[in-house]
């Protein structure tokens, strides 16, 4: 045996239709569109939901609720990952080394999940009561990033 003589089994492969190649392929002429009309022609492509004509569904359908632009969106930390970071003092350039969060620039908020091992100063935008009490139990300080 060698890579020459490789093929696959019967029936894995499907031969591809070969269309606009005469009268006896059986998709000669009109390659299989029919005779007239938009979607014969090349180059065709249709918008996403229309629906000939007819009022679309997404507008058919009425309305609900608004997207509030003023909401500050928080990426959630919770104390048993904190351990990870082997450091005294963590600050929001630590989250993004450890991965935590994908930009520096993310505001932060740490959950109360879990226990956190030692004393440890820790740097967020948020805190929710359980993870602040958890960390300054250990001795540790909860600092407000960006409130003075």
């Amino acid at each position: 045996m060698n890579l020459g003589n490789l093929h696959p089994a019967l029936g894995a492969r499907k031969k591809r239709k070969r269309v606009g190649r005469g009268p006896g392929s059986g998709h000669g002429k009109t390659s299989g569109r029919g005779s007239k009309g938009q979607k014969s022609i090349a180059g065709y492509s249709r918008k996403r939901g229309y629906e000939g004509g007819q009022m679309p569904l997404h507008r058919r359908l009425p309305k609900r609720g608004f997207t509030n632009i003023f909401k500050k969106k928080y990426t959630e930390i919770n104390l048993d990952r904190l351990d990870r970071i082997k450091k005294k003092e963590i600050t929001l350039k630590d989250f993004f080394e450890a991965g935590f969060i994908k930009k520096e620039s993310e505001s932060v908020k740490i959950l109360g999940r879990g226990e956190i091992s030692s004393s440890k100063t820790i740097h967020a935008h948020k805190f929710s009561q359980s993870a602040q009490k958890k960390i300054e139990g250990q001795g540790g300080k909860a600092i407000f990033v960006g409130r003075e």
